[in-house]
Formats: structure tokens, sequence, C-alpha cells
């Protein structure tokens, strides 16, 4: 393979087997580094015909990512693509476990996986129900001075968002404990003091779980502890799936939990090949959940791993990388709070790279980075950054540019003043869509008629789906479902596809007087189904792109038609014997959100800033994590979103009603722990939850900061703003970078003067 490796790569690359921990920096190609070593390994001939390489990653965007890197790499060796890996998240790799062997756990074939929409749904219901049972049992933890009305206000308003989220947190991190809601009732209960918040947190998980049992389903938080069950409960299906994955590459190790880790263990063995590579200054998905990036760094640190690095990034220019070095430094080395300077670690430190790298640093600017310490009110921030975005705008339509938020809500208000200006903008990664299970529902409705075409109810369901944007007009849709029934109760389909002289069922209805655009609407269906049953003799991958064109029409979702087809494709050739029916059952997976599919959509489907060159991209600085633009705005970099951890100040996880500053949450899984203790001495303490949460959320916010600091290659503005109150400060760490950066600035001024 013709490819310039970087000496880092090369060791990567030298791996033959056992364990490797690699630490990762921004923009070092990690995850085209693990692509081209599982390439590496299938080609170097080390796998039977029934082995594959597993590679686990965390998201269902980099999963087709992986798919098409390996595949490319692949067929440079002149291999066929598509065979010897496997690239899952670890849901959709705990899916395939238990789906193989339901039993193993109690369910049965046709187990039903809860979408998390309709599971968040349960919870709210849950969290509703247990505040109307127990409307005062709260109320020792409200601050004090609220007259009865305003309790009564609370009840009703920002106390049931508050349980629900309590109830999200606890029933999470007890599953990820392995730990049913009838083992915790026994724990709680031969406990000699009382524990009211994990009480609480019980009665509303066993509410939660009579809901799914009810609805015959499990949730995904299930799914990954009953996968690890199946593989502790059976010797031999576990030595066969360590046969089947000999090797296993894990992407995005930093945010890797207790359940992924025991997991992934399991399946390795003590003698298995197992690579984990990443950047444990990235980690940004911890809160209350077991996801931490010490299981990463712990693993580096084992005796039996070898340790490799990928410390070198062509992403940014020298400035923002010496930015960006600083402030995991002076993290490490000054942070105020001795208990957070672990929350940016190293090495490696970001090295640029060498002149001859193939992907060079772009050349320095310093006058492109601008750390603004004006003090904005938040309308008068966007408007300084949407001004600056107008003056850049029109000589830099080559380049790319994005504008990051802490939270949606500041995104939108952004978005708005774009807008109001005429400014072409994209806000997709700001939210969350569900068109996938939609959109392969459409094509599996069609597969599913075009699989037994002779069938009338199965033409009647394609004629709803094919008429489906109607749904929102209720006589509209009256009439769709009155024909929809016409074509269900009307006998021979063969008489209206393809009839025979003198036997058209669709003259036929032309005598019952029924109204035009019925009979227009008919008509024209049954063109597009002739057309439709046309294409069944393409190849799987065809068939799909050619009727997508006629049911799809949104780009995201033409988008994800070939993302389908790319899977049909490669079930097709893993299983040479399936034919319609089956493939179309692998929608039907899809469609019920069993392999937690998510999408097409921009916010979960690879989303290439590249595609958006001259157009102002507006996301969340979380929702941006694995991508780059030439010039990123940092904006309400203040220390309500970036918070210290001195004093007590304002954090989102504290509600003003509550007293004494308490995080409900962290309080309800610290009793949770308390219960789970084999500690004799173990004593719950309030408030001591909080307090950790605090610099646990300090922790962080700066790992996020350096995320957003991260993203840009050529050009950096960073802001702030006072706040809803007027009483936020700039972030430290924001605060911190500026001092640094003024001072290089200085001393780099003083040389030039002095040469």
């Amino acid at each position: 393979m013709m490819v310039k490796l970087r000496t880092s790569q090369e060791a990567i690359l030298s791996y033959r087997g056992g364990r490797m921990g690699i630490a990762a920096v921004p923009g070092s190609g990690k995850t085209w580094t693990l692509s081209l070593l599982a390439a590496e390994i299938i080609a170097r001939g080390g796998l039977l015909d029934d082995q594959e390489v597993l590679v686990v990653t965390l998201v269902n965007s980099a999963v087709n990512n992986f798919y098409h890197r390996v595949g490319e790499f692949v067929r440079e060796y002149n291999l066929i693509p598509n065979l010897g890996y496997r690239v899952r998240t670890l849901h959709g790799l705990a899916h395939d476990i238990v789906r193989e062997r339901p039993e193993l756990v109690g369910l049965s074939d046709d187990f039903q996986i809860i979408d998390e929409r309709e599971a968040d749904a349960i919870r709210k219901e849950v969290a509703r129900s247990w505040l109307q049972v127990n409307p005062n049992i709260l109320d020792e933890y409200l601050a004090e001075g609220q007259d009865d009305g305003y309790r009564d206000w609370l009840r009703r308003n920002p106390l049931p968002d508050l349980i629900q989220s309590v109830c999200l947190s606890f029933i999470r991190y007890a599953k990820d404990k392995q730990l049913s809601a009838e083992m915790l009732g026994e724990r709680l209960d031969s406990l000699p003091i009382p524990l009211p918040l994990a009480e609480m947190g019980l009665e509303m998980y066993q509410d939660y779980q009579r809901a799914l049992a009810y609805r015959g389903g499990l949730d995904f938080d299930d799914l990954i502890s009953l996968a690890l069950q199946c593989l502790r409960s059976d010797e031999d299906y576990l030595h066969r799936l360590r046969y089947q994955w000999p090797y296993v590459l894990e992407d995005e190790a930093q945010d890797s939990s207790y359940l992924q880790e025991q997991i992934l263990s399991s399946l390795v063995g003590d003698e298995g090949n197992w690579v984990r590579v990443g950047d444990p200054n990235q980690a940004i998905f911890e809160t209350f959940t077991t996801a931490d990036p010490k299981y990463l760094r712990n693993f580096i640190q084992r005796e039996d791993v070898v340790e490799r690095e990928l410390p070198i990034s062509g992403r940014s220019t020298s400035s923002i990388v010496y930015l960006a070095n600083q402030l995991v430094g002076w993290v490490q080395e000054s942070y105020p709070i001795e208990a957070v300077r672990t929350a940016l670690g190293g090495p490696p430190f970001i090295q640029l790279t060498e002149l001859d790298d193939p992907q060079p640093n772009p050349e320095d600017d310093p006058s492109k980075i601008h750390l603004v310490t004006d003090k904005f009110t938040p309308k008068d921030e966007i408007l300084a950054v949407v001004n600056s975005l107008e003056r850049w705008l029109p000589e830099n339509r080559d380049a790319t540019v994005a504008v990051l938020v802490p939270r949606n809500n500041r995104g939108f208000e952004v978005v708005d003043e774009l807008r109001r200006r005429d400014i072409e903008c994209v806000d997709s990664l700001l939210r969350s869509t569900s068109s996938t299970r939609s959109s392969a529902g459409v094509l599996a409705n069609l597969m599913l008629y075009l699989g037994d075409p002779a069938s009338n109810s199965k033409l009647a369901r394609l004629y709803e789906v094919w008429r489906r944007s109607e749904r929102g007009d209720k006589d509209a849709w009256r009439v769709v479902k009155r024909t929809s029934e016409l074509i269900r109760k009307g006998g021979n389909v063969e008489d209206f596809i393809w009839p025979e002289r003198g036997v058209d069922w669709l003259e036929e209805l032309l005598e019952q007087e029924l109204p035009e655009d019925t009979i227009t609407s008919l008509s024209e269906f049954r063109e597009y189904v002739r057309r439709w049953l046309g294409s069944v003799l393409l190849p799987i991958d065809q068939l799909v792109l050619s009727v997508s064109q006629d049911l799809l029409f949104q780009p995201a979702d033409l988008a994800l038609a070939h993302k389908l087809a790319v899977l049909l494709r490669q079930a097709s050739q893993s299983n040479p014997s399936w034919r319609i029916p089956e493939l179309t059952q692998e929608l039907g997976v899809i469609a019920r959100n069993e392999r937690r599919f998510l999408g097409f959509s921009d916010d979960d489907s690879g989303f290439d800033p590249d595609k958006y060159k001259g157009v102002v991209v507006v996301s969340t600085m979380h929702k941006a994590k694995g991508l780059e633009w030439d010039r990123v705005y940092l904006m309400s970099v203040n220390d309500y979103n970036f918070p210290t951890g001195i004093g007590n100040g304002d954090y989102i996880s504290e509600k003003k009603y509550i007293r004494d500053h308490l995080n409900i949450e962290a309080e309800s899984l610290e009793q949770l722990d308390i219960a789970l203790s084999s500690d004799d001495y173990a004593w719950y303490e309030e408030g001591r939850a909080s307090q950790q949460a605090r610099l646990d959320y300090v922790r962080e916010r700066l790992r996020l900061f350096y995320v957003g600091v991260t993203r840009a290659r050529r050009e950096l503005v960073v802001t702030w703003n006072t706040g809803r109150k007027g009483s936020a400060n700039p972030a430290l760490p924001f605060l911190k970078l500026n001092e640094i950066w003024q001072n290089y600035q200085h001393k780099n001024g003083r040389i030039n003067e002095a040469s």
C-alpha cells in the first residue's frame, strides 16, 4: 500500500497481537489508523473464512465511516470488501449477542426493543404519577421561605421535570451496575437507615420496569446488561464468539463505560487480541453514567498492555496547537482546585507535523486568533458574532466556519439572527431527528409488497405509505384510508396492476362514481407499482436506490437510502440464500429501532463540514466532537457554562428552589451507592455527592472547552457574555488562555523587534 505513514502510525501497524492501548490527540487520524490496522490484519491472512475483525465505536456515524474506510483499504489489497470485519456500536454489538441467543436471558425469539422516545414517555409518566401519589415527600428538600401557592406551582411545573431527570439517571445507573429493581428493593429493606431518595428512585424503577414488561420489551440499557449476562451464562457461546472475533479494535475508548469494558474483556478473554484507542482529554459524555476516561488510562498503564501514542496532528495551525497544549499544561499544573487537575492529562501533548508530512499543519497566522474579553450581554454577543461573520464570509466563500455553543437554545438564538440577515446557515447539528425509522419503514413496506405482490393488504398499506404526506390533513387522510380499503377489498391484485382487456378493476371503479381525485390517484399509483415490480430483478442495493427516488424526497432521507442499500448489500453477500422476504426483515429490524440505527440525518450521519463551504454551521460543542472547520467561534464561555468549582455560584444541575445547592440527581445516586456498599461503615452525608458532582462537571467542561478549541484549523474566536441575570464572568480557563496568549504575543513582539 502506497501510503506515507508517520513513525507513530508505523508502530501501531506493526501490531501482531495481544493488548495495545493508544493515546491519541485531536486530529491525529486515529480512525484512519485503526481502519488501516483492521485492513492490515485481514490482508495478512491470519483470519479464517468464518472469522472477523470486530471494530467497536461510539456512534452510528462512525460505524458508517469505518465501513467505508476499511473497505477502501481492503480494496487496495485487492481483497473483497465487506468481508472479514464487522463494525458495531456497543448497542449494535449487544443486539447481535442477545438476538442470537435470547433464551440465555429469558427472552423469546421475538423480543422487542423499546424506542428511546417511548422509553422517555414512560419515564415521564412514571415521574408524574409518583409525584401525584407523593406530593409532599420532597418538601424537606425545598428551599425555605416558599409559601403554599409557590409550592403548588413547583409541583405542577419544574418538579415533574426534575423527578423525570432523577428517574432517568437512577434507572440508567442501576442498570449499569446490573442491579434489578428486585435486588435493589431487597437491599434497601435490609438497611437500618432510611435513604429516601434511593427509595424514590426504586419506586420509579419498579414502575418503569412494569411498564416495559406490559409492552413486552426492553430498553437499550437492558440490552447492554443482558448482553453481558449472555456471555457469562454460556461458556460454549462465549468461546464461539471469541473464535468468530479473534481481534477486537475499540475506538473512542475514552468514553468506555464499566459495562462496555466488561463485555469487550469477556469477548477477548485472557489471551485475546484487544486494541483500544482514544483521547481522554475528549471525554465529554460522563455526567451521571459509568463512562469514564479512567478505564482507558488504567488499561494503558497495565503491564500486559503495549503502550502507543498518536501525538502528531496536522489539523490546526501552530498557534491553535500552542493554545490547546497550554490549556492542558495549565490545568495539570496550576488549576486552583487540586482535585480538578486530572481533568486534562498528558502526555501526549499535540505535536506539529514534519515538513514532508502528507497532511501538514496549515500555515500559521497568529492574527487569526481572537480571544475577545469584551463584556457582552447575551444579545450583544450574538450581534457581535453575526457582525463578524457578515464581514468575514464575503471573502471566504471557499472556507468552512462554525459557531459552537454550550446548549441548543443558545444555538437557535444564533440561527434566528443569521436568518434574519439572510445569512445561509445549517442548524441540523442542533436537532435530534428520528427520520431513519420512518424512512426504513417506508422502504420495508415497499419490499414487503414486492416479496408478496399478490397481497391486497400489503398493496393497500403501500398505498398509504405512498400518500403518507397527507397524514396532517384529517379530511385528506380520511380519503386516503377509504381508498386504501378499496384496494384491500378489491379482489385480484393482478386485475388492477396488469389488467387484461375487459377485466380492469380501475375501470370498474369508474362505474361507482367515485371522486375523480381518487381515480386519478389510483391510476398514478398503478404506474409506480408497475415500475417498482420491474425493478425486482436488480441487485438489492440497486433496487433500494431505484425505488427510493419515488418514495423519499428529503436529501437526508435519500442519503439514508444509500446507507440502507449498503447495509442490505452486505447482508445479501453474507447470506447468499436470502431473497426479498429475508432482506425485508433486516429493514424491519432497523425500522423497529433494534439496531439503534439512528439515521442519516446530519446529527448522526457522518456530518461533513467541507460540504458546507461558505455556510455557517451552528452546533453545540458536544455535537462538534470529531469535526473541524477553518474558522471556529466559541460562544458563551462564561463561568456559568464553564464553572470553576470555587464557591457556590450557579450550576445547571442545582435548582434554585432546592435548598443548600443540593443536586438531587447526584444525591439519589449517592444513596444508591450507599445501598450497594459492602462497607459496614459506609454512611450517607448530605451534600457530599452534590459537591463531587460539581467537580465532575468542572472537569468535563474543561474537556469540552479543549474540544472546542481543537475544532479550529486556522482561525479561532472566543467570546463570553454576562448571562441572563447579568452576573456571569469570563470562564477561568478563557481568562488564563488569554493571559498566556497575550504573554506569548508580547514575547514574540520583543523577539521580532530585536531581530
